[in-house]
């Protein structure tokens, strides 16, 4: 299959051929490995059925085969350790690893305090298994190197903890039982002030250790990470012959370690996590390597919500509306659509939240030269978020830091310099891209403006107005500071005793220095 007939399928058409096409006759004939098609081999989730405490549940990804792990693995170092909040981020946490093999009897060991890991729970293991012939690039040539890459990711999910309370951990198994602590602090009941941080397309890169560095020194209460993860896909554009390599992923749950494993690591899909290869909707792997806090067994596990606080967060696929990327355009057949609409509702219905943020990976508005503002962001979610209020919404696609003037429709309420306090109920919502988490940087079709150096100027925005086509630039008087270098955000949120409170925001640049800052009020 050649890039320009990859392109023309849906994402979902290509997994189809795919399969066909590596089926045990087309491998028999020889007739699938070909020179320079990326393309990585079917996925088998090796399960065990007691994966976590009674409480806990998770959907099996679709097509994908079950085997059981092999004995062995005592000299298997656990590493990459990465946690995310379940349903209720009050009593439930999911933790992740990974093993360089196959091992027996996973587990972790957890309880409160360092010196007491009495507790066990059994780990469910997802084997993903990718054609090693057809990686690009491969690194051996041996004769001996396998014909496949294996990896193996562990996964336990805790129910019943207590609010506000820290636990300790460690995963091993059969024959690694060596104690390597980690912990994790379930949210409080309550209004109770915390911060959390946010950034997009990280990648593995010194730049991306930075960044990941200022997430744990900021002592967040978790972190959203608004899609472009590993860029183990590196092409993008969700076809089977984009580039791809997924030992990539070993690499960055390595980098991220020492901060996902302690703060919840929140993630948001975006284009470079569409793998054909594994499933039909592209995020088989995504399910193997992440846990995410879906509410019902009819939600699909990529989109999702929880509360927080005060703070109500909603976690989108952008992929389902993309008309510049449109390889999974339309997979959901409008249910995520219906869901944010049910969502937003019930959020904004509840008086214990006063906020609601908004995550996902293509941007709504942005004057960045690479990606424009996403037209069908603007036509799908953008009026949803006018109508529910919601508060903030944070983008990444674009590799540099961008905030807009509170916008309704499209068009500013209320111009707010560096500084300003911003009142969402009458002013509107506020749009940040925050992609400068580690990747090469992007540029803008105007002069930065940032803090120490402002230059409010008129910027160009290109829209992308239909699936895969035309564009139209425009002049836009929205795009209030822009920074082209890397970059994270930080909220911190101080609800009032009774109702409403505020939401500081703050654009900080890799080593700390401030960039940005708003205050959002109800």
């Amino acid at each position: 299959m050649t890039p320009e007939q990859a392109s023309r399928l849906s994402l979902a058409e290509q997994h189809d051929w795919f399969r066909r096409a590596t089926s045990r006759r087309a491998l028999l004939r020889g007739g699938m490995v070909g020179a320079g098609a990326a393309i990585a081999g079917p996925a088998l989730l090796a399960g065990n059925a007691a994966a976590a405490t009674a409480g806990s549940s998770r959907r099996a990804a679709p097509s994908l085969l079950v085997r059981a792990a092999s004995p062995g693995g005592s000299y298997l170092a656990p590493f990459g350790r990465h946690i995310a909040y379940g349903a209720d981020p009050t009593s439930q946490m999911s933790i992740a690893w990974q093993v360089a093999g196959a091992v027996s009897n996973p587990f972790l060991r957890i309880g409160d305090s360092p010196d007491n890991l009495g507790h066990q729970i059994p780990a469910e293991v997802r084997t993903l298994s990718t054609l090693a012939s057809i990686v690009t690039p491969v690194d051996s040539v041996s004769p001996h190197a396998p014909s496949t890459i294996e990896q193996y990711y562990l996964h336990a999910t805790v129910s019943g903890l207590q609010p506000g309370q820290t636990y300790y951990y460690s995963v091993g198994h059969q024959g690694w039982d060596v104690a390597s602590l980690g912990s994790f602090t379930t949210a409080q009941r309550g209004r109770n002030p915390f911060t959390f941080t946010a950034f997009g397309d990280q990648g593995v890169s010194y730049d991306a250790v930075g960044t990941a560095t200022q997430v744990r020194t900021q002592n967040p209460a978790f972190h959203l990470h608004a899609g472009d993860i590993s860029y183990a896909e590196n092409g993008g554009d969700g076809v089977l012959t984009d580039p791809y390599d997924p030992r990539v992923w070993d690499a960055f749950f390595t980098e991220v370690e020492p901060a996902a494993g302690s703060i919840p690591w929140q993630v948001a899909i975006g284009n470079h996590e569409m793998e054909p290869w594994y499933t039909p909707d592209g995020y088989g792997g995504q399910y193997a390597r992440f846990d995410f806090p879906a509410t019902s067994s009819a939600q699909p596990p990529v989109y999702y919500s929880f509360i927080y606080g005060n703070v109500g967060v909603v976690s989108l696929d952008a992929n389902d509306v993309s008309y510049e990327i449109p390889a999974n355009l339309g997979y959901s057949d409008g249910a995520q659509v219906t869901w944010l609409n049910s969502t937003l509702a019930s959020l904004r219905a509840n008086p214990q939240v006063d906020f609601i943020v908004a995550y996902f990976h293509h941007c709504a508005y942005c004057t960045c030269t690479t990606h424009g503002c996403e037209g069908g962001v603007e036509q799908y979610f953008v009026p949803l978020f006018d109508q529910y209020q919601v508060d903030l919404v944070i983008n990444g696609h674009n590799h540099i830091y961008e905030r807009t003037d509170p916008l309704r429709g499209g068009t500013v309420t209320n111009p707010a310099p560096i500084g300003a306090t911003v009142h969402p109920a009458t002013d509107g919502t506020t749009y940040i891209t925050a992609g400068g988490a580690g990747k090469s940087l992007y540029a803008f079709s105007a002069a930065d403006s940032y803090e120490g150096n402002v230059d409010n100027i008129s910027s160009v925005s290109t829209y992308i107005n239909e699936p895969g086509g035309t564009t139209t630039s425009e002049t836009v008087s929205w795009s209030r500071v822009r920074y082209t270098g890397y970059c994270l955000l930080v909220v911190d949120s101080q609800p009032n005793w009774r109702q409403g409170g505020s939401l500081l925001v703050r654009g900080l640049a890799e080593d700390g220095t401030e960039l940005d800052r708003i205050e959002l009020v109800r």
